[in-house]
């Protein structure tokens, strides 16, 4: 499979380790829980979805240190509406994004689990598959580039400004995706 992550991208989690592995899948995790938690957030029947999706991105942010329930949250996930098959397949906004940001949250927990860097570069993958769908149906839209930014900045292992940039990325994601939900309802 081709990914969409760069090579450099790749070459830089080679060489930095896990705590970049940590920091990139945090960060990509943090920039799409927006998409989850705003979208599925009051969903009857969801609150503990919602819960372990908000604690597992903040626990990411330790990324001194391996979560020790990483692949059991992975697992949880699995669980997930979002990660099951269904005949009809995903047709709605919400359930696209929360889709990936279910996707990007699974293979964040298990790259920390891991320190795989496949793992850590699927992550970045979905990512970069939900922003370009995202830049795709929403007319002017160029949030992949951001994207590609943030990726190249959290892979280089240096987190200064990375979770701030991140939370910024993530809200402006849900604020496209709310709008363009609006507007499809009028």
């Amino acid at each position: 499979m081709k990914t969409l992550v760069e090579e450099t991208i790749v070459e830089e989690l080679q060489t930095g380790g896990d705590a970049a592995v940590r920091l990139y899948v945090a960060a990509c995790a943090e920039r799409m829980a927006p998409l989850f938690i705003g979208l599925r957030t009051g969903e009857t029947g969801r609150e503990a979805d919602v819960e372990l999706y908000t604690e597992s991105v903040l626990d990411l942010w330790c990324t001194d240190r391996l979560l020790s329930d990483a692949a059991e949250r992975a697992h949880l996930l699995d669980r997930f509406p979002e990660l099951q098959p269904t005949e009809d397949g995903i047709t709605d906004v919400v359930g696209t994004y929360t889709f990936f940001a279910c996707l990007v949250l699974r293979y964040a927990l298990l790259a920390n689990a891991s320190g795989s860097i496949d793992h850590a570069v699927s992550c970045g993958h979905a990512a970069l598959t939900a922003i370009g769908t995202l830049d795709q149906n929403i007319a002017g839209a160029a949030f992949t580039a951001e994207e590609r930014r943030l990726q190249s900045v959290s892979a280089s292992g240096n987190a200064a400004g990375v979770w701030d940039a991140s939370v910024r990325a993530g809200r402006e994601c849900l604020r496209a995706v709310v709008s363009r939900i609006v507007t499809e309802a009028r």
